[in-house]
Formats: structure tokens, C-alpha cells, sequence
């Protein structure tokens, strides 16, 4: 393995960071010398398994300190992952940030201010284009294969309401933000892979959100799921279907003025599945053939076995990979803050169009400092804890906050046995 200086890296976040944790003797080369965590029990039995020189923090402020740690990953909640970001790059370190980027438009233009005017590295941890499917349909495009995208369509379903018993249950409290994110928010892992794979960006946004029949008669927190459709700078039209619809599905599909590729739909397409690509008769040239299926291989295939320790079919490895290479060697990381920030606005401008069914709404270009300003006091929010925030409505139906805030306390009540196992089960593996 090819000898790298190794990054010193802290992690806040020791639940979901500690995908993050093993990168010294792999080709990210990223050293963990420090983490930080509010739940000091947890924190200390992490520090037991990764070795008692890791230096442990429940203060942020205090672990930002830390004189050996140059780049810190975040992997702490959801929508705060803004105000975490600004502080590290203010303190001078580098930055890998989980999804999604900002809780609001407003911390978007601030964090990208501070990346701006930091000069360090940002990082966006979106990893689903860096499956080998997504990384094999990156390759095909930048290599001409299917020609200029002209439509593409992204499903990634993971239902999150935190209500038991089919729903993913890491809920700690009444105002945890997997009880208050609407349906569009979660949009990265559709978003990201489609922006990454072919480098287009998004313009504006149509959105509905969907309340079934069955709910109309019902208390409601969240909506049953949405779909996005959002143009892109080249005039592409994407798609997106997710996030709260009974049904896990992981699913992309592009088509370009020369041929077509998606992913194999079932069970495997997330991790080490197949890959379908097909061309029409004309653009039948330079050795393609009309269709072909395969199963992708990783990129330095003499690493595999180390791609495949890690989470989401391996591609948590190249967050990692990705980011230490960009610091190591000076370049624009694989996903940088505007890409960030524009992947999570789809997010929140898809939910501006469905409270407004469906009209369409800009989303702001972070990389242009003038069109950004416009948006300088756009601080829309659904979430309880979001600083200096405006309170929106989590469902198309329009409950207040007070409403809601009833709502979720009931129930979380009404299944925190469930999630007090959970949890217990957590802190035993």
C-alpha cells in the first residue's frame, strides 16, 4: 500500500462516526486522534475500543482545542451540521460534513462564507454515488458513454418517521429531527448520486407531497412521501421519489442523447448488483453494443477487501478516500461545499413548492455571490431546535407548532419502550 502522510482527524458523532473511525492503515490514510460526543458514557466506551490515547470531548468548543486534530468529520444531528461546520473551519480545521449541509438557506450562504474565507478543505459525506454502480456510471458518463444526460431518476425510500414498529427507531426525544423532517429533506441520497454522476447542477424545483386517503381523518406529523421533479442547468429534468413510502428502494436510471444506463432494481442494487447500459442502433459506434448487464468492480481493485468493511455497500470508504486526498494534495474535494449546499436546498425548496402544491420554486446558486444574497435572510425551518429559525409546517396539512409539538410528545410516549430497547440493543453491539 502506497505510504501517505495520514491526516489527523476527530469525529463528533461516535454512533453514526464510527464508520469514520478505521482509516489509518487503508488507502484514506486518515488517523482518528480525538472525539467528541454529549453522551459521555457512550463517548468512554467508544474510546475503549479504539484506544485509550483517542482524546475524548463532550464540550465542542474544547475538542475544536485539540492542536493535533487538523480535519474534523461530523456526524452529529442532522440539521445542525452548519453551525458545527463554521466552527471547525473558523478554528482552522478541515471540514467532512454528513447530510444534509444546513438546516436553512440562510446557513448555507454562512457556511459557504466561511469556507470561503477559511481556505480549507469541505467535504460533503453524500456517499451514494460512490457505490461501485455510482462510480462505474461516473466513469461511463465522463467517458461519453450515454452522451449529455438528458433525464434521470433517483429513488431512495427509507422509511424514517421513527414511529414503531416498521420505522427506524434512533429516536431520543420529542423534538429529534427524524420526528419533524418532511418528506423532501432527506433528498441527498437521490440528489447527490444524479449531480455527482454527471456533474450538472439544480436550478428549480416542483414538488408534492402525498397524504394518503387513509390520513386524511388522522392526526399527522409527516406526510406519506413525495416526488421532486427539478431542472438542472442544462435544462435536464431529474426526478426523485422518497422518502417515507412503506418499502426500501435504492434505484437510478439516466438517459443521454446518446444511450441509457440504471441500476438493477432488487435487493442488491445498493450494494454489489448489476448495471444495465443500452444504446439505439445509431448510436451504435466506437465498439458499444445495443445492451449489456454486468456487476461493476471497485476502482484499485487490490483494495476490495477494504472497501467491503465498510457501510453502505463500501461506499463510506470513499467519503473518507476522497476527502484525505483533497487535503493531501490541495484540490477541490470530489464534493464541495456548493455542491453540498445545492444537493440540501433541493430538500428545502422541494418542501417551499409542496406547501405551495407543487408551483416552482428557484434554488439558489451558492456559487455566485451576488445571486446568493437574495436568500442572506431565508431562514425556513421545520425543525424545533433550528437557531434562529422561522417555524414551517411538516405536513401539506398545515398544523401549527404547538399542534405538532403535542403530536410528536405523544408519539414518542406512545413507543419510547421501543425505543429505550433500541437503544440498549445499540449500546450492546
Amino acid at each position: 500500500m502506497e505510504e501517505k502522510r495520514k491526516i489527523k482527524v476527530g469525529v463528533i458523532g461516535v454512533g453514526r462516526g464510527s464508520t469514520f473511525m478505521s482509516h489509518k492503515n487503508t488507502p484514506a490514510a486518515l488517523e482518528l486522534v480525538a472525539l467528541c460526543d454529549m453522551d459521555e458514557a457512550r463517548l468512554l466506551e467508544c474510546q475503549k475500543k479504539r484506544g485509550a490515547h483517542i482524546r475524548t470531548y463532550t464540550d465542542y468548543d474544547e475538542f475544536l482545542k485539540d492542536e493535533e486534530m487538523e480535519a474534523v468529520i461530523l456526524a452529529n444531528t442532522f440539521n445542525l451540521h452548519a453551525p458545527f461546520a463554521i466552527k471547525a473551519l473558523k478554528a482552522g480545521k478541515h471540514v467532512m460534513s454528513e447530510t444534509g449541509a444546513m438546516g436553512t438557506l440562510k446557513e448555507g450562504i454562512e457556511l459557504c462564507e466561511a469556507v470561503e474565507a477559511s481556505g480549507k478543505v469541505y467535504m460533503f459525506a453524500e456517499n451514494f454515488g460512490f457505490t461501485k454502480c455510482g462510480l462505474e456510471m461516473k466513469r461511463l458518463y465522463d467517458a461519453g458513454e450515454i452522451g449529455e444526460v438528458m433525464y434521470a431518476e433517483a429513488e431512495y425510500n427509507h422509511p424514517t418517521t421513527g414511529i414503531a414498529p416498521t420505522d427506524y427507531p434512533v429516536v431520543t426525544n420529542p423534538r429529534h429531527w427524524r420526528l419533524w423532517c418532511p418528506t423532501t429533506y432527506y433528498c441527498t441520497h437521490a440528489v447527490g448520486p444524479m449531480m455527482y454522476i454527471t456533474g450538472r447542477k439544480p436550478k428549480k424545483v416542483n414538488a408534492r407531497s402525498i397524504v394518503l386517503d387513509y390520513n386524511k381523518d388522522k392526526e399527522l406529523l409527516k406526510d406519506d412521501g413525495s416526488i421532486m421533479l427539478i431542472t438542472m442547468d442544462n435544462g435536464a429534468v431529474f426526478r426523485t421519489m422518497g422518502n417515507s413510502f412503506p418499502g426500501h428502494s435504492y434505484w437510478y436510471r439516466f438517459h443521454g442523447k446518446e444511450g441509457a444506463m440504471e441500476l438493477e432494481r432488487g435487493p442488491k442494487a445498493f450494494g454489489p448488483g448489476h448495471m444495465r447500459v443500452w444504446h439505439e442502433p445509431l448510436h451504435l459506434k466506437d465498439g458499444r453494443q445495443s445492451e449489456t448487464m454486468y456487476e461493476p468492480q471497485w476502482p484499485m481493485p487490490e483494495h476490495s477487501l477494504i472497501y467491503n468493511r465498510y457501510g453502505h455497500a463500501g461506499s463510506d470508504f470513499w467519503t473518507s478516500y476522497f476527502f484525505g486526498e483533497a487535503i493531501r494534495n490541495g484540490t477541490k474535494p470530489v464534493l464541495d461545499v456548493y455542491d453540498a449546499c445545492a444537493m440540501t436546498a433541493v430538500g428545502i425548496c422541494g418542501w417551499k413548492s409542496a406547501l405551495q402544491d407543487g408551483k416552482e420554486v428557484e434554488i439558489p446558486d451558492f456559487r455566485d455571490k451576488v445571486a446568493r444574497e437574495k436568500f442572506r435572510d431565508d431562514n425556513f425551518s421545520p425543525f424545533p431546535d433550528q437557531p434562529d429559525s422561522r417555524f414551517v409546517s411538516t405536513t401539506i396539512r398545515g398544523y401549527d407548532f404547538e399542534k405538532s409539538m403535542q403530536l410528536a410528545e405523544k408519539i414518542y410516549e406512545e413507543n419510547r419502550e421501543y425505543y429505550d430497547s433500541w437503544k440498549q440493543y445499540k449500546k450492546g453491539l
